[in-house]
């Protein structure tokens, strides 16, 4: 959970900024996203198995 405290004299936009950035660096909205929808263990290991042979080959590719 992220937790941001207003400072005094501080504005609204630069509390929001400060806001926005930690929960960007904390990558809270990417999380839920993923979360969204559920994705059965099979399928996230098909995703993660496509993502590491597109990987090589691009690897492979370059080498040439």
């Amino acid at each position: 959970m992220v937790e941001v405290k207003i400072n005094d004299g501080e504005n609204f936009e630069g509390f929001l900024r400060r806001f926005t950035k930690k929960v960007q660096q904390e990558s809270i909205i990417s999380e839920a996203r993923r979360r969204q929808h559920f994705e059965s263990a099979s399928v996230v290991r098909k995703k993660n198995a496509a993502t590491k042979k597109r990987k090589s080959m691009k690897t492979t590719q370059k080498n040439m």
